[in-house]
């Protein structure tokens, strides 16, 4: 009886020393990246009554998860966040109009959180560079929406550079596109987020 336990005792060990083995290079081969806030660009664009307008992030952050051990990259972790009020367009009217809009004292951050990858493929024209699909949750002014985002992805020795686009509507999120001048200038509903992001090890 003693011996069939110490056996069975063998037999669990040996099992968990090899799936122990099996997972080390799973875990090796993902590495994780933080988002570099001095490189790159994340803006926001659109129009209004009077002239179209840029508005450019100052503070942003954000952690990347990849394995890119593979034929392609696999990507388990996207995270992004946008402080609102470091939102500067070069105009303190315009800017105090947006966080008024944007309620920031009450939501300090815009975010972007992966839920999945929906597809990725390589870029012909790239070395290293891929075209990505994922869908995620974005979160501007308390209200959450799952939302597509497409990006290159490319990847040049410990950095990683993501770059593209998402367009919508401001009022899909609840937001009152801001006005000025007792209502003279309004700003138009549709707005566009352009990144050009950096992240290292």
């Amino acid at each position: 009886m003693e011996s069939q336990i110490k056996k069975r005792q063998f037999t669990l060990q040996a099992i968990l020393l090899w799936m122990t083995f099996c997972l080390i290079p799973l875990t090796l081969a993902a590495q994780n990246f933080k988002l570099n806030n001095g490189e790159g660009k994340v803006s926001v664009t659109g129009t209004s009554t009077l002239h179209d307008w840029e508005e450019v992030a100052e503070q942003k952050s954000g952690t990347l998860v990849l394995d890119a051990s593979g034929d392609l990259p696999s990507l388990s972790t996207l995270k992004f966040a946008v402080e609102a009020e470091s939102l500067k367009s070069g105009h303190d009217g315009m800017d105090k109009n947006t966080y008024k809009a944007l309620d920031t004292d009450k939501h300090k951050q815009i975010t972007f959180q992966m839920l999945e990858v929906k597809s990725i493929a390589p870029v012909v024209s790239a070395s290293k560079g891929y075209k990505v699909v994922t869908m995620g949750n974005l979160s501007i002014a308390g209200k959450t929406n799952k939302v597509e985002l497409a990006f290159n992805l490319t990847l040049n020795g410990d950095k990683v550079e993501l770059v593209g686009k998402k367009a919508f509507k401001m009022t899909d999120f609840g937001v009152e596109p801001p006005k000025a001048l007792l209502g003279t200038i309004k700003t138009g509903d549709e707005i566009e987020v352009q990144y050009n992001t950096i992240w290292t090890k």
